[in-house]
């Protein structure tokens, strides 16, 4: 967890340093909108979560809106000592200018589930763009689910969002990260200007267990291509960042899953045996969100011997 002498709203807590140009070259010039750092384009959430008395509470709570959560719940009969936060967003999505940070701090021997309460909408952008900063810690022994529902880039939209994973060598991160092509329902696709994202995973002292980057910019280069989205609307990766059960096992049963949900995808081991992933490729969400599920249930029981419960949501 942050300590209090982090000034939060000070632009250098929530402003990621490393644009990715396709993303950064739109800030330049004259800005006539409401500016960065406006009351309403910072959002911020810190959480921390400890073992406490038999269940994980958590033990501390900042946010900023438009990020707030729900209080936890606890309803998994299986993990009944697991709490369940919703991550919401007041308004109806991201906007140009807009600056989100989430830090997810989860201690020794505890486990938390966090999800969104919706999918993320980022809106058409005349100037700048929008980006998200993800920071999950896991201490030993931690187990940390972090699933939200997909990004919507619309078209004209820029996006760029940043994953830092650390984790001790004892603990199980399960994250989840899916994106559709455009508002699909409206025959929409790929119209918008960048969206690019990157993900690093590492060890408390600072090695570097795998990245992956994605930089998707339709005027620049082909996306629809057979090594990226195909004529495919959804796109879908679940990386399980664990040593509690063996790589290739893992990646084994994740094959299963992804054959017999009848979509384009497949798994393997992650780099330096942190664990299994696999990428999905689907028409739409439902089919897609599907085996999603079904893979966070396979994964889940393999890890910790518990069936994923049907998540609520308001």
């Amino acid at each position: 967890m942050l300590a209090d002498r982090v000034d939060r709203l000070a632009a250098g807590h929530y402003t990621i340093t490393s644009i990715p140009h396709a993303v950064a070259r739109y800030a330049e010039g004259p800005y006539t909108g409401l500016p960065v750092g406006s009351p309403g384009k910072v959002g911020l959430l810190d959480l921390a979560f400890e073992r406490r008395g038999g269940r994980t509470e958590m033990t501390a709570h900042y946010q900023k809106t438009p990020l707030q959560i729900m209080r936890p719940l606890y309803y998994d009969p299986a993990r009944p000592d697991m709490p369940y936060v919703i991550v919401m967003a007041a308004g109806a999505g991201a906007l140009q200018g807009d600056r989100y940070r989430i830090d997810l701090n989860c201690g020794a021997d505890a486990a938390v589930h966090v999800m969104t309460q919706a999918a993320t909408k980022i809106f058409r952008m005349e100037q700048d763009y929008a980006s998200q900063l993800v920071t999950i810690t896991a201490g030993p022994g931690g187990y940390v689910e972090y699933l939200p529902d997909a990004v919507i880039p619309f078209a004209e939209s820029r996006f760029y969002q940043r994953t830092e994973v650390t984790l001790d060598p004892t603990a199980t991160v399960i994250l989840a990260e899916t994106m559709l092509a455009g508002r699909l329902a409206r025959g929409e696709r790929h119209d918008y200007t960048a969206y690019c994202s990157d993900l690093e995973v590492r060890r408390p002292g600072g090695e570097l267990l795998f990245a992956d980057p994605i930089r998707l910019v339709p005027a620049l280069t082909p996306v629809t291509g057979p090594a990226v989205f195909g004529d495919h609307g959804v796109l879908s990766t679940l990386y399980v960042i664990t040593s509690a059960v063996d790589a290739a096992e893992l990646a084994d049963t994740m094959h299963r899953v992804v054959a017999a949900g009848g979509l384009t995808g497949g798994a393997s081991t992650l780099p330096n045996r942190a664990g299994a992933w696999v990428r999905l490729l689907g028409p739409e969400s439902p089919q897609v969100i599907t085996t999603l599920n079904r893979l966070w249930d396979a994964v889940r029981r393999a890890i910790i011997g518990s069936p994923a419960p049907d998540r609520r949501k308001p």
